[in-house]
């Protein structure tokens, strides 16, 4: 852990004593780019997301790299005994739904505390599983580029790629034969926000940010799949398609 994280007890360790042996014996989790990740202060790590198994994925390579995998969870669940005290324990991120207004102050309020106490924080842009037929990232929310524009914090683009193979998209079950599947996972260059850190709360900028967050995203993706993502990124939208939820 860095050192602002190390100094606070943490439910991390016996999470971490249970969670590692388990992915451990379903996958083989290969990492390039870890010193791009900070090892101290405040970051927004920005994932791809095509499986519900990723999280702990991502959760997992965080952790190898000396730093605590904290999300952005949906505020209800803090309400949940026993759930909302440990997301409490390990300094989850309670998100609430807000008007648009009180959306921008909770933000600045994240970004004001991750900033304080020198932590990171995992956030899905897609804000769902993709639901690119073949899995590339699709159209981007805002919520990561924002929070990272509030608190002038590194934005970190993460892509993973095989951890559909141990649990597919929307799949009930996991997958264990054979066994310890490989999966790679690529940490990028904070993407450069130089030029809108004075704009945080500006529409205009906040759209650019993630658009380069995306870019940067199926830039890695492609890397790893050694493919060409498709030229324009799905639009669950005009496909169609819910947002949110299952397909």
């Amino acid at each position: 852990m860095s050192s602002s994280e190390k100094s606070r007890p943490s439910w991390f360790w016996p999470l971490a004593a249970v969670v590692v042996p388990i992915m451990g014996l379903l996958a083989r989790v290969r990492i390039t780019g870890a010193e791009k990740l900070p090892r101290e202060g405040a970051y927004v790590v920005a994932p791809n997301h095509v499986s519900e198994l990723d999280p702990l994925i991502v959760a997992l390579a965080v952790w190898r790299l000396g730093r605590a995998p904290r999300f952005m969870a949906k505020e209800s669940l803090f309400r949940v005994p026993v759930l909302g005290a440990a997301l409490r324990a390990t300094g989850m991120v309670p998100v609430a739904r807000t008007s648009s207004r009180d959306s921008a102050a909770q933000t600045m309020a994240q970004s004001t505390a991750l900033v304080k106490d020198g932590r990171g924080v995992i956030v899905y842009p897609e804000g769902t599983l993709t639901r690119d037929p073949d899995l590339w990232p699709m159209r981007g929310k805002s919520g990561a580029a924002r929070l990272a524009l509030a608190g002038d914090m590194p934005l970190i683009p993460v892509a993973h790629w095989g951890v559909q193979n141990v649990m597919a998209r929307y799949a009930r079950s996991i997958s264990v034969w054979p066994p310890r599947k490989l999966v790679r996972l690529a940490f990028g260059d904070p993407v450069d926000l130089s030029d809108l850190k004075d704009r945080p709360t500006d529409p205009a900028a906040i759209s650019e940010a993630t658009a380069r967050l995306m870019a940067a995203i199926t830039a890695l993706l492609e890397d790893i799949r050694d493919e060409k993502a498709p030229a324009v990124r799905w639009d669950p939208t005009s496909n169609g398609q819910s947002e949110t939820g299952r397909l």
